[in-house]
């Protein structure tokens, strides 16, 4: 009876009890979250017998994730309970690079030979080098709180190791966004179904937001439009209303010219922009210069359809953006998110239910983060200061071009930089190198984990407790373990405390508990959204919305930007600092069919993710595999015709930086000019590198992050 009961209440999404339900044959039903870089950060349900996880399912009762999960988690027990999953320490007994690049190259050490050997050569490092000698590298293949940065964080900062400036997928987004808003918030998921005019610009939301899609769809049911803009005929466009292709690197002078069409044709909110904004009259001077014939130039896209899109934008009300990552990755990705944050701020739609712009929500979770990561540790090290700052998107220059001090030991975790750091050969020249010492914490054998001189088995969320926020929604959840640890894994938070007491660390914070740690995170030091926020709240209840009082929220309806002035920054003086521009402007990235460059190199490439991956998570599991083609190298025909080039012709992909080997498929998701391919493990791929064997370490304007999408390349058939 009581499991009749206690499952009746979550069905209702009432949890007033324990999440975790029993019967007579020891079945239960655990509460989690998933971790995985995606803005859904869904609420789970594991069940488990006999301790196996048996099945996974998502919450019914968590107001996102409503009871379905996508496509990759759906398989997550493959994932889990995969015979390759790295089980056991392992120590490297064959000079990289001379081995077979698999397990054979390891033997299985205890966990005591791997943590003393570890600290041992860190502190030889240290001794010889300067603790900035050694480099973690992280990023998030978890973005729970604990074991993410935590317990981490403390430890290297403890360490005196350089610090990470961890850049490679949202700061150029994030900062432009913060320099107009003054904060990552956004329109709330639920309010979609109330949008009549939805523009995803750069959001493959079908493919990896699918969470945020049956709102869309509620709305489109009631009349909403559905307008996407992308280089790319992805998942979402195919599903559009209408779709817009656009050059790459050019959706910054889109948004200036549907600026200017608003503006000119007096569509603006006057009262809004009068009350709310600050440098109206500096961008209503600056559109000027981006009249949509112009534009139409740059961006591909007729101005017939550019005036359209403008003036169904303004007049459709509400009206809202799902602008997502993708377009902060060319050079000037950061001013193309400034940009197109103007938008909802010139027509006065964050007044509105259902309108406003969604990049990041992450700033609504005012979480201690000082009392996780203690930066203050820092200052015991032995540097007795801050340590030196290197930029994860310049990965390759660190490894082979830093020499003050040079980088002597790589610590990576919760990342694949082997696959997923752009310049790929030069970060495999570093990896290469001899005189490297280099762990790596994973759940698989990775294409990094091919490199390491010390491989670690590290769990999966089935496996450890966390603090889940999210950046596309506004729930907090605690994820609870389903299941005892595999083999011998051991969490980033375990792994971490351990390691810091065998280099003698004392501090009283590496002896925290998970549930300590949590606790410490819930003390935020700004009150309100977190208010009456506790860990045993989120044990009992699964997820928690923040505090923003009753009712949908509205958090610039009435100004309250924070920004330094209070309201929304059109103008930013504080961007002349940097050489930018302090309203926005167009300028072309320097890898672009308007560069000298595409004499030789003339097509521009996007290295997409794949819809079924996660960046190169999942990459590896056959049953995962079958629903992606990452060996395909999608191309026009208008391109592929003077190249001689015809469907399934093996091509080679190159330019000044490297080459790859991939097989065409000459469609019409492409626009002439672009090819387009999909990230995968390199060790998986036909010429066994990375898609970022092509890309640059060229940084965004705004944020100083990856510029994976200004690639320049040539394609041509392999000779047979």
């Amino acid at each position: 009876m009581r499991m009749q009961l206690l499952m009746q209440a979550s069905l209702k999404g009432s949890r007033q009890v324990d999440l975790t339900f029993y019967n007579s044959s020891m079945k239960k039903v655990v509460h989690a979250a998933c971790p995985h870089d995606c803005p859904d950060a869904c609420g789970v349900l594991i069940t488990v017998e006999d301790g196996r996880a048996t099945r996974i399912q998502g919450d019914p009762a968590h107001p996102v994730t409503r009871g379905f999960l996508c496509a990759k988690v759906t398989k997550y027990l493959d994932r889990v309970y995969s015979p390759d999953r790295v089980l056991y320490p392992m120590r490297r007994v064959q000079p990289k690079g001379q081995g077979k690049g698999d397990a054979s190259d390891f033997t299985r050490i205890s966990w005591d030979e791997a943590l003393n050997e570890i600290a041992t050569r860190l502190r030889k490092t240290s001794d010889e080098f300067g603790p900035e000698a050694i480099l973690p590298y992280s990023y998030a293949g978890t973005l729970g709180m604990l074991n993410n940065t935590g317990m981490a964080h403390r430890f290297f900062y403890r360490l005196g190791a350089s610090q990470l400036d961890r850049t490679i997928c949202a700061t150029a987004g994030g900062d432009a966004l913060i320099t107009v808003l003054g904060r990552k918030l956004g329109t709330e998921p639920e309010q979609f179904r109330h949008s009549k005019y939805i523009i995803a610009w750069g959001a493959n939301i079908h493919g990896n937001n699918v969470h945020l899609w049956p709102f869309i769809e509620e709305a489109r049911r009631n009349g909403a439009k559905l307008v996407v803009i992308d280089p790319y005929k992805t998942r979402t466009a195919r599903c559009a209303d209408w779709h817009l292709p656009i050059n790459p690197g050019t959706d910054v002078a889109l948004a200036l010219a549907i600026m200017h069409v608003i503006i000119n044709e007096n569509l603006y909110d006057a009262d809004y922009v009068s009350r709310y904004t600050l440098g109206f009259e500096e961008l209503k001077q600056r559109v000027q210069e981006y009249p949509a014939v112009r534009v139409a130039q740059l961006t591909g896209i007729a101005a017939a359809d550019i005036e359209k899109l403008a003036r169904e934008y303004a007049t459709s009300r509400p009206a809202v953006i799902r602008v997502n990552y993708g377009v902060q990755r060319a050079q000037n990705g950061g001013m193309a998110v400034r940009a197109i944050t103007m938008l909802p701020c010139i027509t006065g739609s964050w007044k509105e239910v259902g309108g406003g712009l969604q990049l990041s929500t992450s700033g609504a979770f005012p979480l201690n983060k000082e009392a996780i990561e203690r930066p203050d540790l820092m200052l015991k090290s032995p540097l007795g200061r801050a340590a030196r700052i290197i930029n994860m998107s310049e990965l390759g220059k660190a490894l082979t071009q830093i020499d003050s001090p040079p980088v002597k030991a790589i610590f990576v975790y919760n990342s694949n930089p082997a696959v997923v750091a752009p310049n790929h050969n030069d970060v495999v020249r570093g990896f290469l190198r001899p005189d490297l010492f280099t762990v790596v914490h994973e759940q698989f054998f990775t294409d990094t984990a091919q490199y390491a001189d010390i491989l670690l088995p590290a769990t999966t969320f089935f496996e450890h407790k966390d603090l889940q926020p999210s950046y596309g929604h506004y729930y907090l959840q605690v994820s609870n373990p389903a299941i005892a640890p595999l083999g011998e894994c051991k969490s980033n938070t375990e792994l971490f405390a351990e390691l810091a007491q065998r280099m003698g660390f004392t501090d009283d914070c590496f002896r925290q508990t998970e549930d300590e740690m949590i606790d410490a995170a819930l003390t935020s030091t700004q009150p309100g959204w977190l208010e009456g926020v506790t860990r045993e709240r989120l044990e009992a209840e699964g997820h928690i919305r923040l505090k923003f009082g009753e009712g949908p929220f509205l958090p610039y309806a009435q100004g309250n930007f924070p920004t330094p002035s209070g309201k929304a920054e059109l103008l930013n003086e504080r961007l002349t600092s940097q050489g930018l521009d302090p309203v926005a402007n167009f300028v072309a990235p320097s890898e672009s069919r308007h560069a000298e460059k595409a004499q030789h190199f003339p097509l521009e490439l996007l290295s997409r993710k794949a819809d079924n991956f996660l960046n190169s998570t999942f990459a590896n599991l056959s049953s995962i595999q079958k629903m992606e083609q990452p060996e395909l190298l999608e191309m026009s025909a208008s391109d592929a015709q003077p190249r001689g080039i015809r469907e399934g012709d093996w091509v080679r992909v190159f330019n000044d930086r490297g080459e790859v080997r991939l097989r065409a498929h000459v469609n019409g998701a492409v626009q002439p000019g672009v090819v387009a391919t999909r990230l995968t493990w390199a060790s998986l791929s036909p010429s066994r590198k990375s898609i970022n064997a092509l890309t640059s370490e060229t940084l965004t304007d705004i944020g100083r992050g990856a510029t994976f999408y200004s690639c320049l390349v040539e394609v041509e058939k392999e000779s047979s």
